[in-house]
């Protein structure tokens, strides 16, 4: 029988028979969900998180899709320990990522070479911690499961990108689903395998369904870009203590313009934009009231330079020689962070549009960061 773990949301028996079997499956999985836009996926992961929850305790989630993602803001690619079931489905969550890198855009169409980098990367430090490797019979033992939520471009160099990444991440357990409109699906079978495959995995192939028999909802129904503002609203609302009295957009608006920044010396931070060629001369002008990634550029060569959060460039002192950040990463993190990171992740209109109050670019009274 299908299940409703959420007051509007009906997981179908198709689904639920799909998550018991990578739930009984013979070792911890690591299941890669994927399909085209809109057809459950991020539905399907989170219900198959709280599947796994009660036997393992702990679950990894990987979010490799940075316009929708689960639990970070947009841009981000994110590796997150779970360990608590989420009753409601249908609430987007935010929380804070064991790791994380900031590709700043929210599509890998950009730089998919990039973002490939990116997903290699998170899974390698997946890998390096949570499995036991032994030269014995059993090289690799999985401790801690993984679940893979993907991306719904899965044509053209999408479609390339996607058989990388099944190809690098070689899971135990890949969910495909389905939707009505057969030419924007993936390909039947075990489409990204050529002959080069080294274990057994269980493909489990599923159909979307917005509503069962009864019409109850099946997937959360979204609008990509104002889901996107949403989330970018709730991340810069947690610079506030969750009793403040801001409800609405517009007190979010005025509260972050009056919110004291932290001073961070020019000297002490490097700047790199993404995917793009800023003159020197443009840098400062291109920064001013942007989104940042706050990273730690790593100082082995090759290595991605982690992010632990955003910020907001809220001005730019260049007689003083500081920028002037609003964010919710806490002080001590914060001075680990030497690296800006400058995509194309843009701050919400509504939250520019504030009148009546103190100019979001006022720099008096700022904290220092150091």
């Amino acid at each position: 029988m299908g299940s409703s773990p959420s007051p509007d949301i009906y997981i179908p028996e198709q689904w639920s028979e799909a998550a018991d079997s990578i739930l009984y499956s013979s070792m911890p999985p690591i299941a890669f969900i994927c399909g085209a836009k809109n057809c459950g996926k991020t539905t399907f992961s989170r219900h198959l998180l709280n599947v796994l929850l009660p036997t393992y305790k702990k679950v990894a989630y990987f979010d490799t899709d940075v316009g929708q993602p689960e639990f970070t803001p947009p841009g981000c690619l994110s590796l997150t320990v779970v360990d608590k079931v989420t009753p409601d489905l249908t609430i987007p969550c935010l929380k804070t990522p064991e790791r994380c890198l900031f590709f700043g855009d929210v599509s890998s169409k950009r730089d998919p070479s990039a973002y490939l980098n990116y997903v290699f990367a998170i899974y390698d430090y997946y890998r390096k911690k949570y499995c036991i490797f032994d030269k014995g019979e059993n090289p690799t033992r999985i401790e801690l499961p993984l679940i893979v939520n993907t991306p719904g471009w899965v044509k053209g160099v999408g479609y390339d990108v996607l058989v990388d990444m099944l190809k690098y991440i070689r899971p135990t357990n890949v969910v495909k689903i389905s939707i009505s409109t057969v030419s924007k699906n993936l390909p039947a079978g075990e489409f990204w395998l050529d002959g080069e495959h080294d274990g057994p995995v269980n493909l489990i192939e599923i159909n979307s369904a917005r509503q069962d028999s009864l019409n109850r909802s099946v997937l959360v129904q979204k609008d990509a870009s104002l889901l996107r503002d949403l989330r970018i609203m709730a991340y810069f609302r947690q610079c506030f203590s969750s009793d403040s009295n801001i409800s609405t957009i517009k007190e979010l608006a005025h509260s972050l313009a009056s919110h004291c920044p932290y001073e961070v010396p020019i000297t002490s931070i490097k700047i790199q934009h993404l995917h793009c060629e800023v003159p020197s001369s443009e840098i400062f002008y291109s920064l001013n009231a942007s989104i940042v990634g706050l990273a730690v550029d790593s100082e082995v060569p090759g290595n991605l330079p982690w992010c632990l959060g955003l910020g907001i460039v809220r001005g730019i002192d260049t007689v003083k020689h500081v920028l002037y950040v609003i964010t919710p990463v806490p002080h001590s993190s914060l001075e680990k962070v030497n690296l800006l990171l400058q995509g194309y992740i843009q701050i919400p209109t509504c939250l520019l549009q504030v009148q009546g109050c103190v100019s979001p670019y006022f720099s008096a009274n700022a904290l220092t960061s150091s």
